[in-house]
C-alpha cells in the first residue's frame, strides 16, 4: 500500500460529509432547487478524485504554520497537512501577486525565480510561495540551479576559509631513512702478492689516517730478496758490456734486466726503492711497504711478526672525503624519483646541519621484505664529520609535473568514490558544488584537469563539510531539473 492510501481515504470522507451537509443545506431552503443542488454535490467529489492521480509537490501545514514536508503526515493534534499539487497555484500567489522587480545593476538578465524555502520548484515570472514570500530572482551566470546558500554570519561562525584556484608547479617530497656508508670507488686494500713477513708496524691502529705513499711496515721476504739480487746482477751486466759488444749481447742483457726490474714492479716495489736499489748496488733484506692511497684506515690486520700469504688482506684505506648515502625508497615512491635530482640529509648527531647531494645511482633491485628500493646519494665531506653508519632522514623535492598546472588544496576535495566535487564560493554566502577531474597529488595540493578554471575560489576547509557530503547528495538530487 502506497503512502499516501491514508491521506485518500481521508481526504473522500472529508468530501462524503462535506457532500451531505451540503444537500442538507439546500434542501432546507426550497424543494424545487432540490434536484438543481443534487447534481453539483457530487462534483467536488469528482474533483478531489481526479487531484489523487496528480502529483504531490509537498505538504504544507493545515493551520499556515511554516511547516513543510515532502509526504504526508499529521499535526500534533492529529490534523492531516494539506497537499500542495505541482499543476496548483497556491491561493496566496493569487491573492498578492508578486511584482516584478526590477534588474540589479551589474546582475544581468533573470533567468528564473526559484523558491524561497529552497524547495524543488521554480518560476519564470514572479511569483510568491503560499507562505505569501516572493519567490528568488537568479540571474545569468549567478546559479546553476545546485547553489547552497549560506548566510554571511553563519559563513563565518563555520570558519570557512578558501583559496583561488592558481596555476602552479606541483612537487612531491619523496621522504625516506638511510645510512653513511664508504664511497666504493674511494677503497684501497693491502693485498701484498708475495709471500713474507712483517718486520715492523708503522702504522698499527685502525682509524688512522694516511696519505699516498706513507710507510705503512716493512717486511722480509726471501722471494724478494732474490728478485733483487737477479735484477743487480742483469744490470750491472748490462753495465759491463762495452760499447763495441754485439747487438745481439746487448739486447740479451737488456732483456734479462728488464725482465727483473718488471718483477719487482709486479709486487708493487716503488721506483723510488728501484732506484734506490740501483745507487747502493746491494740489495736490502727488508723493503718498506707504502700506502697505495690516502685515507683511514678502516680495517687492520697486521700485526708484527706475522707471517702473510700471497693475496693476504692487511689493511683497508678509505677516502671519506666523499661518501654515499644510501636511502630506502618506498616502491610507491619510485616513479618520483629520478637520477640527478637533489636530495637534502639530516642527521640526528648533526643538529641543525642540512648536507645537500645528487641522486647518482638507483638500485635495479627491490627488498621483498620491505617493499623499498636502494637509491645511492653522493655527499662531500670535507671535514669527514659523516661517518659511515651515520643513520639520517633523506627528502627528496621531485617535480610530478614539469609545467604548471592548475591546483586546489587537496582539502578542497570532496571525494565520495565515484564523483569528485569541490565547492566555488560564488559570494554573499553562496556556494555552488562542481564536479572536478583530477590528475597528480603533491605536497598537500591536487591537479584539476577540468571543471574549474584559474581564478576562481574554492572552499578549503570549515567544519560543516563533513556533514555537507550528505547532505550535498539530497541538494544535488532535489535541485536537478
Amino acid at each position: 500500500m502506497s503512502r499516501t492510501s491514508p491521506f485518500k481515504t481521508i481526504t473522500a470522507a472529508g468530501v462524503a460529509v462535506a457532500v451531505g451537509l451540503g444537500g442538507g443545506y439546500w434542501l432546507g431552503r426550497a424543494a424545487p432547487r432540490q434536484a438543481e443542488t443534487a447534481r453539483p454535490a457530487a462534483a467536488p467529489a469528482a474533483h478531489d478524485m481526479a487531484k489523487m492521480d496528480r502529483p504531490v509537490l509537498y505538504y504544507k501545514d493545515p493551520t499556515g504554520k511554516a511547516d513543510f514536508s515532502p509526504e504526508a503526515k499529521k499535526t500534533a493534534d492529529g490534523r492531516d497537512f494539506v497537499a500542495v499539487y505541482a499543476d496548483e497555484e497556491p491561493p496566496a500567489a493569487a491573492a498578492v501577486p508578486a511584482a516584478e522587480p526590477a534588474p540589479a545593476p551589474g546582475k544581468g538578465k533573470i533567468l528564473y525565480y526559484r523558491n524561497p524555502m529552497g524547495l524543488p520548484d521554480t518560476s519564470p515570472v514572479p511569483k510568491k510561495d503560499p507562505m505569501g514570500m516572493d519567490y528568488v530572482a537568479v540571474y545569468e551566470g549567478e546559479d546553476s540551479g545546485s547553489t547552497v546558500k549560506i548566510s554571511q554570519d553563519r559563513v563565518q561562525k563555520l570558519g570557512v576559509r578558501t583559496e583561488v584556484a592558481a596555476l602552479r608547479k606541483l612537487t612531491h617530497t619523496v621522504r625516506a631513512v638511510g645510512t653513511v656508508q664508504v664511497d666504493e670507488r674511494r677503497v684501497a686494500l693491502v693485498a701484498p702478492k708475495f709471500e713474507g713477513y712483517i718486520e715492523t708496524l708503522h702504522v698499527d691502529t685502525t682509524g688512522q689516517a694516511v696519505r699516498r705513499g706513507d710507510a705503512l711496515m716493512e717486511i722480509y721476504s726471501p722471494d724478494l730478496v732474490l728478485a733483487q739480487q737477479e735484477y743487480l746482477a742483469a744490470w750491472k751486466g748490462l753495465q759491463s758490456l762495452s760499447s763495441d759488444a754485439s747487438p745481439e749481447a746487448l739486447d740479451s742483457a737488456r732483456l734479462l734486466a728488464d725482465g727483473a726490474l718488471q718483477r719487482l714492479r709486479n709486487w708493487d716495489i716503488s721506483d723510488a726503492q728501484v732506484q734506490k736499489l740501483k745507487k747502493g748496488g746491494t740489495t736490502s733484506r727488508t723493503l718498506t711497504f707504502g700506502s697505495p692511497a690516502g685515507g683511514v684506515v678502516l680495517e687492520k690486520n697486521a700485526i708484527r711478526g706475522q707471517r702473510f700469504m700471497p693475496g693476504d688482506v692487511l689493511y683497508r684505506i678509505a677516502d671519506l672525503s666523499s661518501v654515499w648515502v644510501i636511502a630506502e625508497v618506498f616502491e610507491q615512491d619510485l616513479a618520483s624519483v629520478h637520477l640527478g635530482e637533489e636530495a637534502s640529509v639530516t642527521f640526528n648527531a648533526l643538529p641543525g646541519l642540512t648536507f645537500t647531494g645528487k641522486i647518482t645511482f638507483i638500485y635495479p633491485t627491490l627488498s621483498a621484505e620491505t617493499r623499498t628500493a636502494k637509491i645511492r646519494i653522493e655527499l662531500p665531506n670535507p671535514d669527514q664529520r659523516l661517518k659511515p653508519a651515520l643513520y639520517g632522514t633523506v627528502d627528496i623535492a621531485t617535480s610530478a609535473q614539469d609545467e604548471d598546472v592548475l591546483a586546489v588544496p587537496d582539502s578542497a576535495l570532496l571525494d565520495s568514490g565515484t564523483r569528485k566535487v569541490v565547492l566555488v564560493d560564488k559570494g554573499e554566502g553562496r556556494f555552488e558544488p562542481r564536479d572536478v577531474k583530477t590528475g597528480a597529488r603533491a605536497d598537500g595540493y591536487v591537479q584539476i584537469l577540468g571543471g574549474l578554471v584559474p581564478g576562481e575560489t574554492v572552499v578549503v576547509t570549515a567544519t560543516f563539510l563533513i556533514d555537507a557530503e550528505s547532505n550535498l547528495r539530497a541538494a544535488l538530487q532535489g535541485f536537478q531539473k
